[in-house]
């Protein structure tokens, strides 16, 4: 008999766990920065499939068989929005036509700003960190299946390199999993909130690199940092190419030229989803130093909880590196 009951209350024991890792929801989350938060809010109970592979390009991507698979077997999708990946709209259609999908330039409370207009960035504002609050543009936050009709017309999509974006989307993908998952509700609060106090944590940090660097001039590869840029109150003086990473054209490649000389930039950063030849051969003969690399996508970094936090600090990392500022 005692041997029966131990059997019964061992078989019961062993079922529980198998039971509550069932209902944890398959999630699919596009981009690694993003897929970082998601991790972080799953952590202790499951792990996001990540569907952009580091160090390949967003804005043009075709999905690998177990990719697709992926999104095809998502409960639920996180992405920031077709104005980053136009390609995946159809992918949502035709793969995840069940899922919950949730575009993240859709939440309510998410700063966004326009593209900016071309090569060369006029009216740059050295203001102080945090001025991007009162430029808030909110969308409105939906929970549902991606059938309704949503455009962002010249909308920067790169809005997770804001951190005060970062900390709003924590709280919605808790939300969203607890919907999924309500034995784990207070787990996913709880990641969520030490999430946010990582991001905090990290703010601070780039708020005093960015008080050593003064006004410094840099020029990036693609005009994709202008939410890092309000956030902690600098500005790059331009982009080579556009928001889209399409290949600038003559004019733009003078014009960035001519704003070199006349500004005495001292820093170009390539990015490692791009040729750098093509900075190389820009600045060619200006004397700028064209061997920084800045990455809003953290394509060297381990996909995971961590890669958020060491992106937003591998940004402030590289400014410091390229300037030569010590420590």
């Amino acid at each position: 008999m005692r041997k029966t009951q131990w059997f019964t209350r061992a078989l019961v024991a062993l079922s529980l766990p198998l039971s509550a890792e069932a209902e944890v929801p398959k999630v699919a989350v596009d981009i690694t920065p993003l897929h970082s938060l998601v991790a972080q809010v799953m952590a202790g109970a499951g792990e996001p499939n990540l569907l952009v592979r580091p160090g390949a390009s967003p804005h043009g991507y075709s999905l690998s068989p177990s990719e697709a698979e992926a999104l095809q077997e998502a409960d639920l999708v996180f992405w920031i929005g077709d104005d980053l990946t136009p390609w995946m709209e159809k992918s949502l259609e035709n793969l995840a036509s069940n899922a919950q999908v949730i575009e993240m330039l859709d939440i309510s409370g998410t700063t966004t700003y326009p593209f900016r207009e071309g090569a060369t960035f006029e009216g740059h504002d050295h203001g102080h960190a945090g001025e991007a609050d009162g430029k808030e543009n909110h969308h409105k936050e939906d929970h549902h299946n991606h059938g309704h009709d949503h455009h962002h017309e010249g909308v920067d999509p790169h809005a997770w390199l804001d951190p005060a974006n970062a900390r709003r989307w924590l709280d919605v993908i808790a939300k969203a999993l607890s919907e999924e998952d309500p034995q784990n509700a207070a787990l996913y609060a709880g990641n969520a909130n030490e999430g946010k106090r990582i991001i905090d944590d990290i703010s601070l940090r780039v708020e005093a690199t960015v008080d050593e660097m003064g006004d410094r001039e840099f020029i990036v590869f693609h005009d994709a940092y202008q939410y890092f840029e309000k956030r902690f109150g600098i500005a790059a003086a331009g982009a080579i190419s556009i928001g889209d990473a399409s290949d600038p054209g003559p004019a733009r490649i003078r014009e960035i030229r001519e704003r070199v000389a006349e500004l005495n930039v001292q820093c170009v950063f390539t990015e490692p989803q791009y040729n750098p030849d093509m900075v190389r051969t820009v600045f060619e003969g200006t004397g700028v130093n064209t061997s920084a690399v800045m990455d809003p996508l953290g394509a060297d970094l381990t996909p995971g909880p961590t890669l958020y936090p060491e992106l937003i600090r591998g940004l402030a990392g590289s400014l410091r590196s390229c300037f030569g500022l010590e420590g």
